[in-house]
């Protein structure tokens, strides 16, 4: 793959999981208009968590970073990638079918390991019926992983990239249907998760078909290349899904805190959209092509993908991290601040959006190292950095609680996270040149902090002269859109003077994506 043809799919998965992230604030804030941070909202977060938990782990986590690589080097070769295919999912589904009857008996349980502070009171009873509604999402969406996993390493990516729209648009559509109708708005949106799950199986089937990619049933068999394929997704599913862990042991130290939960969460989700727009697309293009360049000896190519990777992933993060350490409260407040949800939320989220922004470079950058093991089929190194930045995480979060509550499990977050990325960084290290950022990228990132660290000053200061306005329920929409504009005007503009980037190049990706 090109380096324009490189940077082309990231923009064709950016661009739809920008749309994707966009309603999903559209239907985090109806949420939290209608729930608030109450009972109701914190046991939807834990039943939507429990199949998201599971699908790190057997979707993107394992499969993904296990599979992909395997099937894009048989593919490469012309090496009946479509019958180990279908293997795998066939595999999976198997897997996936007793894994979610084993749930629903379990679902106490489990619920209690998620957040046992919910134990004697009213958010537990609804946090099990929730779980048992939502946890069947967890079969559909991962076998829509796998396929679109078969996608992205055909070169193709808008259909698969496209697909998680589809859970936020019938979210919102359930969520509003049901306060139409004046029935219970919890429910509505619980239910509609793993209907969401088929409708999203359904687009990735079909696209991958009229790839000319059929994915035959057949009855699941243990064969050498399963064998393998899951002695490496073992420790994949750890790895891959570390920031989810972490979340969880987050989670579970909140949940002996009122409200801890949902502020958590909704911060978890702002934060989101710059790791998903920029982090799991490159992730996703990157792994198949470094997967097919190391399969063709292509060193000086894979190095050349790593590095444009890493300049433009990180251009794009940088930024988002300072605004959300910067003006975080103008960006919850507006984007959170009704019916339900009060003041006092907003600054408790924008607390908890300041540490997960301290952390989002490490969070993205975990996404351009990960490859370089799992390109070579090796997830176990991942799995013994994930261990350490897991304790790490537990030792903050619940060593911290006692002397400043909650907001240590945003810190323990943020700490696994940058303990994670200085492992991989050692690891890397033994795999030569190839794995080394280049001189155009060392040149370019002292650009872009620079360019960054100015636009923060400027978003301070606009901040400053705008906030009489976010007070102002006409004109506070108004005032995050310029607030916006204007950080984003002078990052690209002092980030082309300063020579960070080229806009030209970013140009011509829209211009080729699809």
């Amino acid at each position: 793959m090109k380096p324009i043809r490189l940077l082309s799919g990231f923009v064709t998965v950016g661009m739809w999981t920008m749309l994707s992230r966009i309603l999903g604030f559209l239907r985090d804030a109806m949420i939290l208009a209608w729930l608030g941070t109450g009972p109701a909202y914190e046991a939807y977060v834990v039943a939507f968590r429990l199949p998201n938990m599971f699908r790190r782990f057997f979707a993107e986590g394992a499969f993904n970073m296990a599979f992909v690589p395997m099937f894009s080097k048989r593919y490469e070769a012309d090496e009946d990638a479509p019958g180990f295919a279908a293997q795998a999912f066939a595999g999976l589904a198997s897997v996936l079918l007793v894994l979610t009857l084993l749930a629903q008996v379990a679902m106490p349980w489990l619920v209690l390991g998620l957040a046992s502070g919910f134990a004697g009171q009213e958010q537990f009873p609804l946090s099990v019926e929730f779980g048992r509604i939502a946890f069947p999402y967890i079969l559909f969406i991962s076998l829509a992983a796998l396929l679109s996993g078969v996608l992205n390493a055909m070169g193709r990516f808008a259909a698969a990239a496209a697909a998680p729209v589809l859970l936020n648009v019938l979210l919102i559509s359930g969520m509003a249907g049901a306060a139409w109708l004046g029935t219970d708005v919890a429910r509505a949106l619980v239910w509609t998760i793993p209907v969401a799950g088929i409708a999203q199986l359904a687009l990735v089937w079909t696209a991958a078909r009229r790839a000319g990619f059929t994915m035959p049933l057949r009855r699941p068999r243990w064969t050498p290349e399963m064998a393998r394929l899951v002695r490496v997704a073992i420790p994949a599913a750890l790895a891959g899904g570390v920031v989810q862990v972490n979340l969880l042991v987050g989670q579970q130290v909140a949940s002996y805190f009122d409200h801890a939960v949902g502020w958590l969460f909704a911060a978890d989700r702002l934060y989101q959209l710059p790791l998903g727009v920029v982090g799991i697309a490159i992730g996703v293009v990157l792994l198949p092509d470094l997967s097919r360049r190391l399969k063709a000896g292509d060193e000086a190519g894979s190095r050349d993908a790593l590095s444009r990777a890493a300049e433009v992933s990180l251009g794009l993060t940088i930024p988002a991290a300072v605004a959300l350490v910067v003006v975080p409260l103008p960006l919850v407040s507006v984007l959170f601040e009704r019916g339900a949800t009060t003041a006092d939320d907003s600054a408790a989220i924008s607390l908890a959006v300041m540490i997960y922004g301290l952390g989002l470079p490490a969070f993205v950058m975990q996404k351009i190292l990960q490859p370089l093991y799992f390109a070579r089929e090796d997830t176990r190194s991942p799995f013994n950095y994930a261990l350490v930045a897991m304790v790490v995480n537990a030792l903050v979060a619940v060593g911290l609680a006692p002397f400043i509550g909650w907001i240590a499990a945003a810190i323990g977050t943020t700490i696994a996270g940058w303990a994670m990325v200085v492992q991989l960084a050692l690891g890397v290290r033994p795999m030569g040149e190839v794995a080394r950022f280049d001189a155009r990228f060392h040149k370019r990132i002292w650009r872009i902090l620079a360019a960054a660290a100015i636009m923060g000053g400027v978003l301070w200061a606009a901040m400053a002269l705008l906030s009489p306005f976010f007070g102002m329920a006409g004109w506070r929409y108004a005032a995050l859109a310029a607030l916006i504009m204007i950080g984003m005007i002078s990052y690209f503009g002092i980030g082309q003077l300063l020579g960070a980037f080229q806009l030209a190049q970013y140009r011509r990706a829209l211009s080729r994506r699809g």
